[in-house]
C-alpha cells in the first residue's frame, strides 16, 4: 500500500467507520510511470450516509480528500452506500461482532 492509499484510507476510516471499506489503486491501467498513486476506485459502505443524497455524500467524501486531490489523485472513483442500500444491491457483509450465535 503507498503513502497515497494509505492516507485516502485512514482518512476514510476516521471519518465514517465504514462497515466495508475497499479501496483498489488503478493507476498501472493507464499511462504513465509503473507504482504511482493516480487513480482510486473506492467502496464504503456505512450508516454515517443514511439520509444524504447521492451527490453530498460525494461531495462530502471530496472535501476530505481533498488535499490527495490536489497533489496526486487524477481520478477517484466512489461508491457510497448505507448498509441497507448495500444489502438490497446483493452485496454481502459481515456480521456484526456484537451479534450472539444462535
Amino acid at each position: 500500500m503507498g503513502t497515497v492509499e494509505k492516507k485516502i484510507t485512514e482518512k476514510i476510516n476516521e471519518a465514517y467507520a465504514p462497515l466495508v471499506f475497499e479501496i483498489e489503486n488503478e493507476s498501472d491501467n493507464h499511462s504513465g510511470p509503473k507504482g504511482r498513486e493516480s487513480h482510486f476506485k473506492v467502496l464504503i459502505i456505512s450508516d454515517y450516509f443514511k439520509g444524504k443524497m447521492k451527490i453530498d455524500r460525494q461531495r462530502e467524501v471530496m472535501t476530505l480528500l481533498d488535499e490527495e486531490l490536489k497533489k496526486s489523485v487524477h481520478a477517484l472513483s466512489l461508491r457510497i452506500l448505507t448498509l441497507e442500500e448495500a444489502h438490497k444491491r446483493g452485496f454481502k457483509t459481515p456480521d456484526c461482532s456484537h451479534k450472539q450465535a444462535k
